[in-house]
């Protein structure tokens, strides 16, 4: 998988930049200009609205409009408010001629290197599937303060990937690959595109990578959908806060959905889904049996300790 064991002949990937929009005017023209300044020259633009109501549109058309055609679209399907998760999934099917896709956040700034840092990964993926993610610059919202994000204690797998998600969707490009299996296996209501791509992946025996560079300024201020933790103290301290009711409903939908599609996943993780799913349906010992399941944990014991608490409770 890596650049020094594979032919230096491969070529450059064509990568489709997906963009979702939504009342990102104030931010939205920093975010394009980064686009511009790419080292990597072999990316286009696919964008689409959410329903916004300020002047988003009207940036994105003039960017168009003097770009060209070639280089970024509007998406046919923009314009309903369809919620940010799904809005990505439907940018998916808009760059099928692509080799790779990357999704992209309305409100940070890409370092110049960022693409290409991912295309010379995926030269050398093959016909496998493969995810590439990186760490961020964790800034305010005057891109000042720049801290790094968590790395990773654990490697990236499934069924890991059914307890946290742990790669960053703004810093994500998939291989063609990869987003031909995203797209196939849609997301199930109220996940989150980054989580569901990386759960299918995995799930489907590709490959993730995250890279322990940062590629991104990931701009935290009151409007982030999500935002980023400074810790993995503080990420233990906000799941408590959120409780476990939203998170086993969310872990029951992806492996419900994940159930309808066992010609898609490997072996391993057909049995996997099988197995969690008699636990999250059944009785005490279901669970426990379910919780021995080789790889099903989160990053540290203090997450782990939680997760498995609120399995057994159901």
């Amino acid at each position: 998988m890596s650049p020094e064991g594979s032919s230096l002949t491969a070529p450059e990937p064509r990568i489709a930049i997906l963009l979702s929009t939504y009342n990102g005017a104030r931010y939205l023209p920093e975010q394009l200009a980064s686009f511009e300044q790419q080292s990597f020259a072999g990316w286009q633009l696919i964008w689409r609205d959410d329903g916004s109501q300020d002047s988003t549109i009207a940036i994105m058309r003039d960017f168009a409009e003097r770009l060209g055609a070639d280089r970024c679209r509007e998406a046919a399907c923009s314009g309903a408010h369809l919620g940010a998760a799904q809005s990505f999934l439907a940018l998916l099917p808009e760059a099928a001629h692509a080799d790779a896709v990357a999704f992209a956040d309305q409100d940070d700034v890409w370092l110049p290197e960022k693409l290409a840092r991912a295309a010379s990964r995926l030269r050398y993926a093959g016909n496998s599937a493969y995810l590439y993610c990186a760490r961020q610059y964790l800034v305010d919202e005057h891109l000042a303060g720049r801290r790094l994000s968590i790395l990773p204690g654990s490697r990236p797998g499934f069924p890991a990937s059914l307890t946290q998600n742990i790669v960053h969707g703004n810093t994500m490009v998939m291989n063609r690959a990869a987003a031909d299996l995203v797209t196939r296996l849609p997301g199930p209501d109220g996940t989150v595109h980054d989580w569901w791509s990386y759960i299918v992946v995995t799930a489907c025996g590709g490959h993730v990578e995250i890279d322990p560079e940062p590629v991104v300024l990931y701009r935290q201020h009151k409007s982030n959908l999500i935002g980023s933790p400074p810790s993995t103290a503080a990420r233990a301290i906000n799941a408590i806060r959120r409780g476990p009711a939203s998170f086993m409903a969310m872990m029951r939908r992806h492996v419900i959905q994940l159930s309808k599609f066992p010609e898609l996943l490997s072996e391993d993780a057909q049995r996997d889904v099988q197995r969690i799913e008699r636990g999250l349906r059944g009785d005490l010992p279901r669970r426990v049996h379910a919780l021995t399941c080789p790889g099903l944990h989160r990053q540290t014991w203090m997450e782990n300790l939680l997760f498995r608490l609120w399995f057994m409770i159901g």
